[in-house]
């Protein structure tokens, strides 16, 4: 699917064509649109690249257009086996466009197309960049914040859990974690690239803003590194905590059925055909009842107070 904005006095709007100074906005394409794309005069190979979910971040110069390849957070939903993952976003930087080619469609250009990144501008290329690299730092901000509530919830649910399920939903965000962690480092090294080609130097604006984006890289990097470190140390402990449990349950279980089976006991010693005491006692039975029950509720407050059950 592509897609064509630019600028207005309203925020973005929608094109039919591609103008000078605007933002074509990719996602997905098919060999059609790509040969679409080609026809503008956007090198094939920089629409290919980011289409690879395993291509690294990085940039790349070539007959005047540069290339830049960052990781971005992706939403799968809560149900997955990956709740959260990175995927590649190119940004495509031509004499005339800005192009941004990606495989799944995101929050990040949800964000910038409903005007919630403030001041916006398709012509103004390197700003529109260092925007982008903003909300894309921000937003695994904002999904680092959301792991770690459903980790908090998960910890609530483990403390009285007997199975491995609640670890397994530890294990996801694990997963989640280390995506986040592969990704903002090598998104890290692109920027620091950039920086050293001075790119972003035209303007103070601009400057200033690309310390922006390596200040909150660097904060999702320890918020990711620490809530990793945190969730590592808290499956060791609960996975305890489900072992002790467990043998809890098992200790109280087996308790219980040496108690009950204590009557059972006596009751078959008196059944044996053989000469037993009270025999002919009128109140035998209830005689033998009532000890049972003595010696039962003593075993069971003997184990009581030995913590046994």
């Amino acid at each position: 699917m592509i897609t064509f904005y630019k600028n207005t006095e309203n925020g973005l709007a929608v094109l039919n064509e591609p103008v000078d100074n605007c933002w074509i906005n990719v996602i997905d394409p098919s060999p059609e649109e790509q040969a679409r794309l080609v026809a503008l005069g956007i090198p094939h190979d920089y629409i290919v690249y980011p289409l690879d979910l395993d291509e690294r971040a990085r940039t790349e110069r070539e007959n005047g257009e540069l290339l830049i390849i960052l990781r971005i957070p992706y939403f799968q939903g809560k149900e997955a086996d990956i709740p959260y993952l990175t995927v590649p976003l190119g940004i495509i930087l031509t004499p005339t466009y800005i192009v941004t080619v990606c495989r799944q469609d995101n929050q990040i250009f949800q964000d910038l197309i409903s005007g919630r990144v403030r001041n916006l501008s398709t012509a103004k290329r390197y700003r529109f960049v260092l925007r982008l690299l903003l909300a894309t730092a921000t937003m695994y901000l904002n999904y680092l914040r959301e792991i770690t509530k459903a980790v908090d919830a998960l910890e609530d649910q483990l403390q009285l859990s007997t199975r491995n399920k609640e670890v397994y939903g530890l294990l996801k965000y694990q997963k989640s974690l280390t995506f986040f962690t592969t990704a903002l480092k090598s998104n890290e090294l692109m920027v620091e690239r950039l920086q050293r080609s001075r790119l972003f130097n035209q303007y103070p604006e601009d400057d200033d803003l690309l310390d922006d984006v390596i200040t909150e890289n660097q904060q999702a990097i320890e918020m990711t590194n620490i809530t990793s470190n945190i969730l590592s140390g808290m499956m060791d402990a609960f996975a305890s905590i489900i072992s002790n449990n467990l043998n809890t349950v098992m200790k109280f279980l087996a308790s219980v059925t040496i108690i009950i089976n204590l009557p059972a006991v006596f009751s078959s010693f008196f059944g044996m055909n053989v000469d037993l005491p009270f025999m002919e006692h009128p109140f035998a039975f209830w005689i033998i009842l009532s000890f049972s029950m003595i010696v039962t509720f003593g075993v069971g407050y003997v184990f009581a107070k030995r913590d046994w059950m």
